[in-house]
C-alpha cells in the first residue's frame, strides 16, 4: 500500500533538515509513539492506537537508511509487531525537502506493508488517518522543538561511548491514537457493518431462546 502526504513548517530547508532528521529530538511529537532505546542507528520504541474500547501496542524499530544532505531527501525503514496479536506492519518512509512560500515543503512517500486488525480498515481509512496523524504531528512539531530551535552549547568532552552500547530514552508514555476519532466518519462506517451484523446475529439468537421456551 502506497501512501502519498506533504506538510510546511516556517523555518528554512537547513533548519527543518537539521530538525526533522533528529529522530530522537521529534519522537515526542510523534502521536501514540514512545522512543524507548537507541543502539547505533537503529531506534527503539512502541506505538499504541484505540479503536474503540480496544488498544493495540506495536514494538518496533526504525532505522534512517540513507541521508542525502545535498538532495535532503531522507530514507527510513519501520519494522513494528503486535505485542498482543498476529498483527505486523513495516513501512519505508522516503521524505523530500524543498524551498516553499512559507519555508520547507516535506514530500513523504510511504510503502506500507500492514496485517491484523488495523489492516482490516483498508487504505481508504488509514490514507485518511495517515493524514490528520500528520497534521498532529506538525503542530506539535510547530509548538515544541521548533520554537525554540537554537542550538545546544557544546557538552564538556566525555570518554567515547561504545557504538554498540544501547542507549536507555527517559521519554514518557504516549497517549494511545484514537483511530476512531481521527478517521472520524470514515472508520464510523467501515465499523458499522460487522456491528450490524452483530446485533442481527444476537437478536436472532433471543428469538430462538424465547421459542425453546
Amino acid at each position: 500500500m502506497e501512501l502519498t502526504n506533504e506538510f510546511e513548517v516556517a523555518v528554512p530547508v537547513a533548519e527543518a533538515w537539521a530538525v526533522l532528521t533528529d529522530l530522537e529530538r521529534i519522537a515526542p511529537c510523534l502521536p501514540g509513539a514512545q522512543l524507548r532505546e537507541i543502539e547505533g542507528d537503529e531506534f527503539r520504541g512502541s506505538v499504541k492506537i484505540k479503536v474503540g474500547p480496544i488498544t493495540t501496542s506495536y514494538d518496533g524499530t526504525i532505522q534512517i537508511t540513507e541521508l542525502d544532505e545535498t538532495a535532503h531527501r531522507a530514507v527510513m525503514k519501520a519494522q513494528g509487531r503486535e505485542t498482543r496479536g498476529q498483527g505486523n506492519v513495516s513501512a519505508v518512509i522516503s521524505a523530500t525537502m524543498s524551498p516553499s512560500s512559507v519555508g520547507t515543503k516535506v514530500a513523504i512517500n510511504t510503502e506500507l506493508s500492514i496485517t491484523g486488525k488495523v489492516a482490516q480498515f483498508g487504505r481508504g481509512v488509514l490514507a485518511d488517518v495517515s493524514a490528520k496523524l500528520l497534521d498532529q504531528f506538525v503542530a506539535n512539531l510547530e509548538s515544541t522543538v521548533l520554537v525554540d530551535n537554537e542550538p545546544e552549547p557544546p557538552a564538556p568532552s566525555e570518554p567515547l561511548e561504545d557504538a554498540g552500547a544501547v542507549r536507555h530514552v527517559n521519554s514518557a508514555p504516549a497517549e494511545p491514537v484514537d483511530l476512531v476519532n481521527i478517521a472520524g466518519g470514515s472508520l464510523a462506517r467501515r465499523l458499522a457493518k460487522p456491528v450490524i451484523i452483530i446485533g442481527v446475529v444476537a437478536i436472532l439468537a433471543r428469538a430462538l431462546r424465547r421459542r425453546r421456551r
